[in-house]
């Protein structure tokens, strides 16, 4: 069945809805929910064209294995959230395993994504209407995601960016129409405020297992 119109475009209700919801207790975040959500964040990459196209195909293989840990039957009730995740991987000595893909090492390069697109839209909604979305993204990139890719990877996709276009150019092509835009807009600070949060509790777990450099 062909997905409507609406399916094919980014709904930010969906990610503030799904970070909102993964906060478990006072320090942990539901991996499931986390995941939902940045599926709905990657439709945001791949919407912008193929200036991010790599980073979608990228984050598209990490959240899949994750995905696979949370239906195995074995394994699902020891990723429930990203503290049990790491905690069961150390204790397991998973972290470092040959042939093992770690969930927290594949988490961390997801986490990294979630970073650079936190900075982006911070940007684009600080921006007007005719202002350029090249400049920002490319601040929001060197900040980020630039650190943790190679030099041909960064030339790439600092070229790939000047294609970008206008806010409301691109706000048309990853929502669509002038009523879905405005819901963005107005959404958009209280999704930065959550997905920060979870943000922080995952940088957090991640500072005080010192996993930050996982290989």
């Amino acid at each position: 069945m062909a997905q409507t119109q609406k399916e094919d475009k980014f709904d930010i209700k969906v990610v503030y809805d799904k970070f909102e919801a993964s906060l478990q207790e006072e320090d942990d975040v539901d991996l499931e929910l986390y995941l939902e959500s940045f599926e709905e964040l990657n439709k945001f990459f791949n919407l912008m064209g193929t200036v991010f196209g790599f980073v979608s195909k990228d984050l598209r293989q990490k959240m899949d294995h994750l995905n696979n840990l949370l239906k195995d039957n074995e394994t699902s009730h020891k990723y429930k959230t990203v503290k049990t995740m790491i905690e069961h991987e150390k204790e397991n000595d998973l972290l470092q395993k040959r042939g093992f893909i770690s969930g927290s090492r594949t988490l961390l390069r997801i986490h990294r994504g979630l970073e650079f697109i936190q900075l982006f839209l911070k940007k684009i909604g600080d921006l007007q209407d005719h202002d350029s979305s090249s400049p920002s993204c490319r601040e929001a990139y060197d900040q980020t995601l630039a650190k943790h890719h190679s030099y041909l990877i960064r030339k790439g996709a600092q070229v790939a960016m000047y294609t970008l276009p206008t806010r409301e150019n691109l706000l048309k092509r990853v929502c669509g129409g002038i009523d879905e835009i405005q819901r963005a807009i107005n959404l958009l600070p209280k999704t930065l405020a959550a997905s920060t949060v979870v943000y922080t509790r995952i940088e957090t777990l991640y500072s005080l297992h010192d996993l930050h450099n996982l290989p």
